[in-house]
């Protein structure tokens, strides 16, 4: 079949009977879509044609399109309702939603919302839709959409006699009576003045309450919800209540009033919840905006209802858009759409006595229709018959283009009505008149003879007449701004969703077809202006789409012809439908089909069609269009029936069905024959079924009765064998129950008598054991205390005896005689120390593993000792009792000594604690006195004079929060130089280890401490003891990357860089003088540079060793350190089980003690050593001097004597060793003494500066008053007392912290004291218990989570690494904000608990050095940035809720104080947590500048946010092209809006607190408000006065979205400030002096560079305006010279505003927080 025939296949003429489907056997569409079911104003007749396509329209998969025309009245709506009951009805639904439901649903809520009733129609639609029914690629309905087109909204505030308004309002008033209805105070309809304007509110034969049910219905059907339904009603009752409103003119006739007390506006603005004051005040007023200011005018009272009537127009038009919206939305599917075919009920051609707006846009859409019509039918079909070569004679039809042409053509009535609404004072009688010069040579286009304020258009159908009054307006449609305002802030949802201004207005724009459309002619070129969207534009717009999407489908038409005009039933006016039929060519279409062909099919589809008709034999040619002819001339005698074509054979109208009959026939008679064969094999299928279960049922009958017999004779023969074995198992089982009975009596009474003698055996053998362990055990333990005792007084004897040496020796080393004993085997001595050191490192090793064997021989012993007790103790208990009585003894001494050390504690805090709380009170008194000093002094100098404190204090109190403010700024720099410090520290030694991974020559670490030590530079091993060294030192041990994880030790470091930085700044000064005078005495030195050479070999082998010894002294002191808390850790352990015997371990403490005591003794003989050393190397080089034979000097006193060379060698090495650290000694006093004198010079300078300004204060008090002299004395000693408060305050603050210490000290030791109590209580239960011989597991109750986690030591890197570094923010969408925070302190929480401060301390370490990482690497990210921000903060709220102060713990609940840490202060890492929150702030406040600079210039002085500016630029001067940003590169300022809405809703996301949000937003409006006020200040193609205008709007849309946001109190607006005034002063008169004095008082916030560079640069609008004068320029300057304006033009748009973190406690408790599965985190244990 063809893919586009163009000849109508059939029509008819119908009379209103039932509805009838036709269905023929050619044929799968109905022959008739419909008729009316009834025909209450009048029959009419369905003419429908459609392109012939055999009766498939989709099998070419092509879309259908089915338009329904007509005049208003001829049935065209039921007609399509028809149609699509007929769809839903064949196709039915592809899935379970009802679709096909919901598209026939769709009917009655259009038809009440769109229809009413007019003089032609009952039913008339007042707007034209087109529905889309969408099928799946089996012709099922999955879903529909629909466009509406050019609602008729005058129809909402006028109808013409005998007219109504839209069904809805009547059916409305018809339910007023209904419960739900009361709240929206209607009544009848004749009441209501938009609904009783045209007489009768009642249409005969409906029930507007019955259909208003229906509508009802149908919203619930397509899914519209109760509350939006009752919204709806609403929304309609409140149109009719603002048609009541009353409105009053006033005597002058100029203005009038709306009566508050008026009810029908009070239910208006309650039913759509504004304000009534508003819309009272606004219906009678409107706002006229000029260049300069914005004015409030009254209205006339024909204004007000003009405004009045448009509001109401609008308001209805939004809710139809809302309404259609919805459908679409209800009809939405999101399956594939295959195909769709397209029912169009449009207005039909109307014609009344006035004609407006509407109906013209009406006929000119029925025009295209019938222009549509005619291509298909006339102009597509006959070049069809040309181009396949088929004889035919055209037929003359109607061609309607140039009424077209005239509508909507170049300076056409379209054009010409929309140039005439942008004129500003175009009327409608210039726009006749200019309708009249243009076209009245037109031939469809008349001027009336009696009128100039109408003009005729010669339509397809009729001749109509159109009045132009109100042209304009409707085709304006403008309502005023200030009343769509009040209704965009209602507090309906709905009511606010109606008039939203991304709503677009166009309702051709709901629903974009899925179609690839390609119109048949090319669409009119736009004017060179770009158009305003009036009515007529959007309404030529969305038809043009319209007729692309018919062009672009295959088009069906159903003609609806009208009978009569009167609306009467069963009448038929003959002329009149033949009057219709010609005007729509339906006679033309009669003509081509009764002449032409109306069938068509291509060869390759008849062959394969009507193949069953062609004989056999020609089946074997290969022509198909051979075979064709031959079979149509044998079927078809007549040939006039048939044409053969190019490509196509060509039917009379009924051969296709006399084919398809034959075709029939011969299927008929193939089927009977298959019939009939079929048939006979089925019955004889039956009869061998029927007789092979004859046979099987015989079958088995016999077999079962064989099977029976057998059965029985089986359970006979088995009966008999049954009773044989029965009787054989009762006999033998009374024999073996005698038999058992007998062997049980035995055996029982043969183990009683074994068992007896056994006992006694292993009683006597228990006892003799017993007897033997306990007096081993007692000899042995009188041994030890024996033993104990007196290694303590050898102990203590021999230190007395230490003590006494070493006095003696102090008091020795002294004198110089025993400089000269020490120098004779010195040597020798330091041999001795260090094998001494040596052997006391093996005897700690040694005493270490004799401590462990002997700890787990005592606890193997002990466990022995207790299972023989108890087994000793169940025969003689009364032998125990004295050794119970002696432990019990010694424990009551061990109890009453852990008592008195407790009391003992107890009343050393007491009296610390007093002696604090004295010291506070004398320093509270101490203040009061001062205070009430302070007040005599106030009010003595507030007697003298009050203005001018009250004005200094004022003063002060801002000069003290701008100070507070610059401090905190700098502190905040420092943070963020310590951050660019540590950034440049981490690059440092990444290049660091880059270097070492490099090959080549690598320094190995004696090489550079040896180095170190010869460069004038300190060693770290002989720094001075102090904070920094001990860092140095720690870096030294451990390691850079180790040492870089702790803060503190970073802190440190800084420190120590900058005094290093110094140092090496004053030794490399020294170093040059050096160098200059080794230069001076290079000559002199030549002959001594061998022996220099080996000293300094020999220099640098004993530094080496040196070090070494060194280093293996502190390892030998760490590993001592650790050997003593490991015997601490070991003792504690074991104290419970060894309480009676710590004589061991104190013995060897003692011992241990007595070692390290020997040590430091050693330590001080080897420094006086190196004394000595010095000061004989020092006479020695004296001696030199006069004696240049070094054979000559003096010799020691043993030096004859003959000495090993072994011990010549180490001898020397030690003293080399011992003048290099003395050495090195010496070069760190000389610093010290350097430092000193320098710090001495450096106090000196500051008390001569302090002496200078003390002088120069007095002579300036000489100069003064005496009252100004007692006033400038009385402030010294307030800031002199103020700072010594402050020293006082910092005073009473260290001893507090001290007294908190001291109390948790207390604390941990009353616990152990406690501990100790418990574990005594225990083992006396366990004492008293020893009756039990078997052990009795006791099972732990399980206890609620105390909110801790508990994690082992090995996990903690892997807990950061899930829970900081591996952490994406989108893993915790939905979870609660802040979750990482928390659980990191419950973490904290639990290592508090088990007073672990190494743990706290390396958590917290890893945690910040964690999230530094994190931060390093999304370094541009705002989600991650603003996400470890707010758990950052929250960690430090944490840190401070649960602190224990009081201060942070007033917002607590019970629960919540249960959850404080107990051990710890964490103060310190409460200010580096503050510290790292700074400089996340600073990176989040830096990625958001760079997002939003970019757009700021573009967005706020170039693009055009407010329409029409664009034409208003500058006069004279050129475009700036270097500075406008073109294409992409250009911002709008919805794109900053976009981009800040981001940034608010990322931190909202992320329980960020709303008081940093409000920093955030300040500190980026400031931004925006330097750089544009920076840009406006540098270019003059932007001073003028549209740019002023441009930037009080855009500023006015960043206020509202701050008041939108609540962020309105963040001080954003108050950094605008200087921008705001910059735009009024472009705005403002700058002529006269009066407005020179305005610019002065209104630009506070500009300085006066900032205001005479504004003014220099404003450029005019046009020639009508002047610029600036010089004199006026001057008059301002002159003004403002006064001021103390900074001298810089530009604002710095980097400044950054200091940040404030309050205090925000959480209100969740730890035991309420779930971890989620997706953190990985299944190694945390819940405490």
């Amino acid at each position: 079949m063809s893919s586009t025939p163009t000849v109508a296949r059939t029509w008819g003429i119908w009379t209103p009977t039932s509805l009838l489907w036709q269905r023929k056997p050619t044929s799968r569409w109905p022959g008739v879509l419909g008729v009316r079911e009834s025909a209450p104003q009048g029959s009419c007749f369905h003419v429908l044609t459609w392109k012939a396509q055999n009766g498939t329209p989709c099998r070419d998969e092509k879309n259908q399109s089915i338009i329904v025309s007509g005049e208003s009245g001829a049935g065209k709506t039921v007609s399509a309702k028809y149609a699509m009951r007929y769809f839903t009805t064949v196709s039915g639904s592809a899935s379970d939603t009802n679709i096909e439901e919901k598209v026939l649903a769709s009917s009655p809520i259009m038809e009440a919302i769109g229809n009413a009733k007019t003089t032609r129609n009952d039913n008339s639609s007042r707007f034209g839709k087109y529905i889309q029914i969408g099928f799946d690629k089996r012709y099922r309905i999955i879903g529909a959409n629909m466009r509406t087109y050019l609602l008729e909204k005058s129809r909402v505030v006028f109808q013409a006699d005998d007219e109504r308004n839209y069904h809805i309002f009547y059916q409305l008033c018809a339910a007023a009576s209904l419960p739900e209805f009361k709240e929206l105070a209607l009544t009848c309809a004749e009441d209501f003045f938009y609904t009783s304007q045209g007489g009768n509110t009642v249409i005969e034969g409906v029930d507007d309450a019955e259909d208003f049910e229906k509508t009802r219905q149908a919203f619930t059907l397509v899914g519209v919800r109760e509350s939006h339904q009752i919204s709806i009603f609403k929304i309609i009752a409140s149109i009719l209540h603002l048609g009541n409103v009353e409105i009053e003119a006033e005597r002058d006739g100029e203005s009038c009033r709306v009566s508050p007390e008026d009810e029908h506006l009070s239910d208006f603005c309650r039913l759509l919840g504004v304000e009534h004051s508003q819309m009272e005040h606004w219906l009678c007023h409107r706002k006229l905006v000029t260049t300069s200011e914005t004015y409030v005018k009254t209205m006339s009272l024909q204004q007000v209802v003009n405004a009045r009537d448009a509001l109401a127009k609008h308001i209805y038009a939004q809710l139809f858009h809302w309404i259609v919206e919805h459908v679409n939305k209800a009809l939405h599917t999101s399956l594939k759409q295959h195909s769709f075919i397209g029912v169009l009920d449009i207005y039909g051609f109307e014609t009344f006595e006035v004609n407006s707006f509407e109906q013209f846009c009406i006929n000119y859409a029925n025009e295209k229709l019938q222009q549509q019509f005619n291509s298909h039918v006339f102009k597509l079909e006959q070049e069809e018959y040309m181009k396949e070569q088929i004889p035919w004679t055209l037929i003359d039809f109607y061609d309607n283009q140039p009424c077209i042409d005239l509508i909507e053509a170049k300076l056409g009535i379209l054009d010409l009505l929309d140039e005439e609404c942008k004129v500003p004072r175009g009327t409608d009688q210039n726009w006749t008149q200019k309708l009249y010069d243009r076209h009245s040579g037109s031939q469809h286009f008349q001027k009336p003879r009696m009128s100039n304020k109408a003009f005729i258009v010669i339509h397809f159908a009729d001749k109509v007449e159109y009045l132009s009054d109100g042209f304009l307006e409707k085709n304006r449609d403008t309502v005023y701004e200030e009343q769509i305002n009040i209704l965009k802030a209602s507090k309906f949802p709905l009511v606010a969703d109606l008039f939203h201004d991304g709503k677009d207005s166009a309702p051709a724009t709901t629903a974009s077809s899925k179609i690839n459309i390609r119109p048949s002619r090319r669409p009119m070129k736009a004017s060179n202006k770009e158009h305003k969207k009036t009515v007529g534009y959007q309404f030529r717009s969305s038809l043009h789409l319209l007729m692309e999407t018919l062009n672009a489908t295959t088009p069906h038409y159903v003609r609806c012809i009208k009978p009569n005009d009167e609306k009467l039933p069963f009448h038929f006016n003959s002329k009149r439908a033949v009057q219709q039929l010609r005007a729509c060519g339906v006679l033309e279409t009669i003509r081509i089909s009764a002449a032409g062909y109306p069938s068509r099919w291509s060869y390759h589809d008849f062959f394969n069609r009507y193949r069953v008709l062609v004989k056999k034999k020609d089946l074997a040619n290969a022509d198909k269009k051979a075979i064709c002819r031959s079979v149509l001339e044998s079927l078809i005698k007549d040939p006039d029936k048939f044409q053969f074509g190019r490509t196509k054979i060509f039917f009379r109208a009924g051969q296709v069905a006399y084919l398809e009959k034959l075709r029939a026939d011969k299927f008929r008679a193939a089927t009977i024959m298959i019939q009939k064969t079929v048939r006979g094999w089925l019955q004889k299928q039956k009869y061998r079924r029927l007789k092979g279960a004859t046979l099987t049922l015989q079958r088995h009958c016999r077999g079962h009765l064989a099977r029976r017999l057998a059965k029985h004779l089986r359970r006979t023969r088995a009966a008999v064998v049954l009773q044989k074995q029965y009787r054989m198992q009762r006999a033998r089982r009374a024999y073996q129950r005698v038999r058992r009975a007998a062997v049980v009596i035995q055996a029982f009474a043969r183990g009683m008598f074994v068992r007896r003698i056994y006992h006694q055996v292993l009683r006597e053998h228990k006892a003799t054991v017993i007897q033997k362990h306990v007096r081993g055990w007692m000899a042995r333990r009188r041994f030890q205390r024996l033993r104990g005792a007196a290694i303590v007084i050898q102990c203590g004897f021999r230190r007395l005896k230490a003590k006494q040496a070493l006095k003696a020796l102090r008091i020795e080393a002294r004198s110089a005689e025993h400089l000269k004993r020490l120098n004779v085997g010195m040597e020798n001595k330091i041999v001795q120390l260090q094998r001494k050191i040596d052997d006391q490192n093996k005897e700690v090793k040694t005493l270490s593993e004799q401590l462990s064997a002997i700890t787990s021989a005592h606890a193997m012993e002990v466990e022995k000792l207790k299972k023989e007790v108890a087994c000793y103790q169940q025969s003689q208990d009364e032998d125990r009792g004295p050794q119970l009585q002696e432990e019990v003894e010694s424990l009551r001494t061990e109890l009453q000594r852990a008592h008195s050390e407790r009391k003992v504690l107890e009343d050393t805090h007491t009296r610390e604690k007093d002696e604090l709380k004295k010291r506070v009170a004398d320093l509270e008194q101490e203040n009061a006195l001062l205070k009430d000093e302070k007040e005599q002094l106030n009010n003595q100098i507030l007697c003298q004079s009050k203005d001018e404190f009250a004005q200094n204090s004022v003063k002060e109190n801002l000069m003290m929060k701008k100070e507070l403010e610059e401090e905190r700024s700098r502190y905040q720099n420092l943070v963020k130089e310590y951050s660019r410090l540590e950034q440049r520290y981490d690059n440092l030694r990444d290049e660091m280890t880059i270097l070492k991974q490099t090959p080549g020559h690598r320094r190995n670490p004696s090489n550079q401490s040896s180095l170190e030590s010869d460069s004038n530079y300190p060693s770290i091993s002989t720094s001075e003891v102090g904070d920094t060294e001990d860092t140095l030192q720690q870096v030294e041990e451990i390691g850079l990357e180790k040492a870089a994880m702790d803060m503190t030790v970073f802190l440190k470091l800084q420190k120590r860089v900058r005094e290093l930085e110094q140092e090496r700044k004053k030794l490399q000064v020294q170093l040059e003088k050096k160098e200059q005078q080794d230069g001076k005495g290079v000559p002199a030195e030549q002959p001594s540079n061998d022996s220099d050479l080996d000293q300094d070999a020999d220099l640098a082998y004993n530094s080496l060793k040196r070090q070494e010894l060194e280093s293996e002294n502190k390892k030998l002191k760490n590993e001592l350190n650790e050997l003593r808390k490991a015997v601490a850790d070991q003792a504690s352990e074991h104290s419970p089980a060894a309480a009676g015997t710590p004589d061991s371990y104190s013995l060897l403490l003692n011992q241990l003690r007595l070692a390290n005591e020997e040590l430091e003794v050693r330590k001080e003989e080897v420094l006086i050593l190196r004394t000595q050393i010095v000061s004989a190397d020092q006479r020695r080089l004296a001696g030199k001097g006069s004696e240049p034979n070094i054979n000559a000097r003096t010799s020691w006193p043993n030096s004859e004597k003959h000495v090993d060379q072994e011990d010549a060698i180490e001898a020397y090495h030690g003293v080399c060793q011992t003048n290099r650290l003395l050495e090195a000694q010496l070069q760190a006093q000389s610093r010290e003494h350097e430092e000193e004198v320098d710090n001495l010079k450096a106090q000196l300078e500051a008390l001569k500066e302090e002496m200078d300004r003390q002088q120069q204060t007095f002579c300036q008090t000489l100069l003064l008053s005496p009252e100004a002299q007692v006033e400038f004395g009385i402030q010294q000693e307030m800031s002199q007392l103020t700072n010594e408060n402050l020293d006082l305050k910092e005073l009473v603050e260290k001893l507090e912290k001290n007294e908190r210490k001291l109390k948790k000290q207390l604390k941990i030791y009353m616990k152990k004291v406690q501990d100790l109590e418990a574990a005594q209580a225990l083992a006396q239960s366990e004492r008293k218990r020893h009756e039990l011989n078997r052990q009795v597991t006791v099972q732990r109750k399980e206890k609620d989570f105390q909110g801790m986690l508990e994690y082992h030591k090995e996990d903690e890197a892997l807990l950061i690494r899930n829970l900081v570094t591996e952490l994406k923010p989108q893993t915790l969408a939905g979870a609660v904000p802040c979750l990482p925070a928390y659980i990191l302190y419950m973490c904290i929480r639990h290592a508090d608990y088990v007073n672990d401060d190494l743990k706290v301390h390396a958590l917290l370490t890893s945690t910040i050095n964690g999230i530094k990482k994190v931060l390093k690497k999304h370094n541009e990210d705002f989600e991650m940035t603003s996400f470890w921000l707010s758990n950052t903060c929250r960690l430090l709220h944490c840190l401070k809720q649960y602190s224990g102060d009081e201060g942070f713990m007033t917002q607590n609940t019970a629960k919540q104080n249960e959850h404080c840490l107990k051990n710890f202060d964490l103060t310190e890492y409460r200010q580096v947590l503050s510290d790292l929150s700074i400089q996340i702030y600073q990176q989040l406040i830096k990625i958001a500048e760079g997002l939003l600079q970019p757009m700021i210039v573009s967005a706020m002085l170039e693009n055009e946010s407010i329409q029409g500016l664009s034409g208003v630029k500058p006069t004279g001067y050129r475009k700036r092209t270097s500075s406008m940003p073109e294409g992409d590169n250009s911002y709008c300022l919805e794109a900053i809006i976009r981009q800040m809405n981001s940034f608010h809703t990322v931190m909202c996301d992320q329980g960020l607190d709303p008081e940093i949000i409000l920093q955030v937003f300040r500190q980026l409006f400031y931004m925006i408000n330097a750089v544009t006020l920076n840009n406006l200040l540098l270019r003059k193609d932007v001073c003028s006065w549209s740019t002023g205008m441009q930037l009080r709007y855009n500023i006015s849309q960043l206020e509202e979205w701050l008041r939108g946001r609540n962020l309105h109190q963040s001080g954003a607006v108050e950094t605008m400030e200087p921008l705001i005034q910059a735009a009024q002063l472009l705005q403002l008169k700058k002529k006269s002096p009066e407005d020179a004095e305005a610019i002065c008082s209104l630009c506070t916030a500009l300085s006066t560079q900032q205001i005479v560079k504004i003014l220099n640069l404003y450029t005019p609008l046009n020639e009508f305006e002047e610029r600036v004068t010089v004199a006026f320029i001057r008059t301002i300057q002159a003004q403002l010279q006064d001021r103390n304006d900074p001298q810089q033009l530009l604002l710095d748009f980097k400044h950054m505003f200091p940040v404030l973190f309050p205090f925000n406690p959480s209100s969740l408790t730890m035991d309420s927080i779930h971890i989620p599965a997706c953190l990985n985190l299944e190694f945390l244990n819940e405490v």
